[in-house]
């Protein structure tokens, strides 16, 4: 039997008939690197096949088990922070953040002639000629400080996630380096040489292969990667991956519709992460950051919902280990909304049928996600049906009536109640009585009344403790 590693949190010593409850680390993290993935606009699996090139790479080059177990989850988590710049770019450019996210992944930042051309394309999509290059012009002109500003938000909050996570500093400050560049030219901090950890380094020249594989196959990779070894790659490890390169069996399982399970056995057996209830509850608070990472109008939507719905449940009666099962689903119930464009989730003005039709999405990729994760099989439904209605008007499946799980009509209470007390892009947060007065208006057909009793008795004895708007 496999040991646990030694992590930043107390580590679990597995022994052999251990208990159903603990979990494995990977199976959670490599089923949530789909939802970081659509955030960057890359298709299905990037960061699992990122992990496979970047372990292949790494073992070619000696490190040790230790260091491979760092090496693998950096891989895994290393686009953990991709949330926290998608509202900024929308904000500078004007058009899809994940558009933009993956185009930006297919040049080489060092090139001004590729930048020239990524921000001429890129700025101000559909506008107006003035107001393009205006935006052409204030990116230009404050490129650099822009670049890093982006750069530094992602990488900090993707180590902050690892860490909330539980994993060791070492594996934190690979991910915060994702983006430096060998000769010095990269970013935040402008590391060079060595001075750039070892996982980070393998992470970036992994993350540009198989960018670059997905477009235009192995030669395309290889030919990209040799072309900046000095540059952006430590010349060893671009030495080691010409030799990979050149077998098709190392290409093989990039393709295979089984690189999950692939890379699930990739894991160094002397190091398997073993997880409990609690560092899974753990895990879910981190991730729901994520996600309400993606717009400033979101920011902390996901703990409000949860803490809600858990208020809700306490005076519906549930048993505590049931409302924990509820809050975690809650925590990850907009998940999917990763998937949308911020162009969308931040537009003040009213969307057009494709635009909405992307945000109803969000629910079924909310359940896919969810789905993968075999610990919380069993709440994916519940939080992927909390835009379901009572009377059948609601999505993705038009559910109605009694198909409507109790432990759902919980959680889309306090998500209608977040929504009306939130500030959005098209109106400011409403004051308390007016949010209950619409939402009293919507018992029998959006929303479940006993839930909403629930919710008015928590807030009239103060168990939710929030700050909202009086009349």
């Amino acid at each position: 039997m496999a040991k646990a590693t030694t992590l930043s949190v107390q580590a679990h010593m597995i022994p052999e008939g251990a208990p159903a409850r603990m979990m494995r680390m990977t199976d959670i993290v490599s089923a949530i690197t789909y939802a970081l993935d659509l955030t960057e606009g890359q298709p299905p699996g990037h960061c699992l096949r990122c992990c496979a090139i970047g372990l292949a790479i790494g073992k070619a080059v000696g490190l040790t088990q230790s260091c491979l177990s760092n090496l693998y989850y950096t891989l895994l988590l290393k686009d953990a922070g991709c949330s926290s710049n998608a509202g900024r770019l929308w904000e500078l450019y004007g058009g899809d953040d994940r558009e933009i996210k993956h185009d930006f992944k297919t040049m080489d930042s060092q090139s001004i002639t590729q930048m020239a051309r990524f921000i001429l394309r890129h700025a101000g999509p559909g506008e107006a000629l003035k107001q393009r290059l205006k935006r052409v012009l204030n990116i230009t002109y404050r490129g650099r400080e822009f670049a890093t500003e982006l750069v530094r938000s992602r990488c900090e909050r993707g180590a902050d996630i690892a860490r909330q996570c539980g994993f060791n500093n070492a594996i934190a400050f690979a991910i915060q380096s994702l983006d430096e560049h060998w000769n010095g030219n990269g970013r935040p901090e402008g590391l060079q040489g060595v001075a750039i950890p070892i996982e980070a380094r393998i992470a970036l020249l992994a993350q540009v292969a198989d960018v670059f594989h997905s477009v235009g196959g192995p030669d395309k990779a290889l030919k990209e990667i040799q072309g900046r070894a000095g540059t952006w790659f430590d010349p060893e490890l671009v030495a080691a991956f010409t030799v990979l390169a050149k077998h098709a069996d190392f290409w093989q399982p990039l393709t295979s519709q089984n690189v999950e399970d692939y890379v699930r056995r990739l894991e160094p057996e002397t190091h398997v992460v073993f997880i409990d209830e609690d560092r899974l509850d753990t895990v879910a608070n981190a991730f729901a950051q994520v996600v309400d990472a993606k717009s400033t109008f979101t920011f902390g939507h996901s703990h409000r919902v949860a803490s809600y719905a858990d208020a809700i449940a306490f005076h519906k009666g549930l048993a505590p280990i049931k409302r924990r099962w509820l809050r975690r689903a809650a925590l990850l119930h907009d998940v999917g909304k990763l998937g949308v464009s911020n162009s969308i989730l931040d537009k003040p003005g009213r969307l057009t049928e494709r635009e909405w039709a992307a945000v109803r999405r969000h629910a079924r990729l909310s359940e896919d996600i969810i789905g993968r994760i075999a610990a919380l099989a069993d709440i994916a439904a519940i939080a992927g049906a909390h835009h379901e209605r009572l009377d059948g008007k609601g999505y993705p499946r038009g559910l109605s009536g009694d198909a409507i799980l109790l432990e759902t009509r919980i959680i889309t209470v306090a998500d209608i109640f977040d929504a009306l007390t939130a500030t959005r892009p098209y109106r400011d947060a409403m004051p308390l009585q007016k949010a209950l007065d619409i939402m009293t208006a919507m018992q029998g057909t959006a929303i479940d009344e006993s839930c909403l009793a629930a919710l008015e008795a928590a807030l009239d004895e103060g168990t939710i403790s929030q700050h909202l708007k009086k009349e």
